[in-house]
């Protein structure tokens, strides 16, 4: 169960409020040199020459890039999954994605941007996977990693699967 601030959850559930709720994904790869941070909201002027919006979170500068994140669900019979558009508006991104033979990960975390360094929820390590793009956005779906959602313990002893016990 996910503790939330009662401030997180006034801005989520309010009709009309001035906390603004931002997602901060951090994309990481063996092949990359530094993650990828960045935000769904233009918290701040990062810098002039050129103009850059992003925000920062502890000490992080997160830039923004017109991501719209859908959050995981929680299916039965399923692992959780999200999907990720990132406007490629620079396409730096296409020749990036690639280059990449195994899936990133990708970390997403939820601030308010009146105060960015306060992380309310967590979702660690989903896997970047289906890259479709065109030339205005990059598409990808993340999932979790499916052994984390294998039944425990993974087998029964059952006279089909263990027929030398039953004699």
């Amino acid at each position: 169960m996910r503790i939330l601030s009662l401030n997180f959850r006034k801005a989520l559930f309010a009709q009309e409020s001035s906390e603004v709720p931002v997602f901060l994904l951090t994309i990481s790869h063996p092949d990359l040199d530094d993650p990828i941070l960045l935000t769904t909201d233009p918290t701040q002027r990062v810098s002039v020459d050129p103009l850059v919006y992003g925000t920062v979170s502890r000490g992080q500068t997160f830039l923004y890039a017109g991501v719209d994140v859908t959050l995981p669900d929680e299916q039965d019979r399923a692992p959780p999954s999200s999907k990720l558009i990132v406007s490629n508006v620079t396409r730096e991104l296409i020749p990036l994605a690639r280059s990449i033979s195994t899936p990133a990960a990708v970390t997403i975390e939820a601030v308010l941007a009146s105060d960015p360094d306060t992380v309310e929820m967590t979702f660690p390590a989903l896997d970047m996977t289906n890259l479709v793009y065109d030339a205005m956005t990059l598409s990808f779906d993340l999932t979790a990693d499916a052994l984390a959602t294998e039944p425990f313990p993974s087998g029964t002893f059952s006279p089909a699967s263990f027929p030398g016990l039953f004699y």
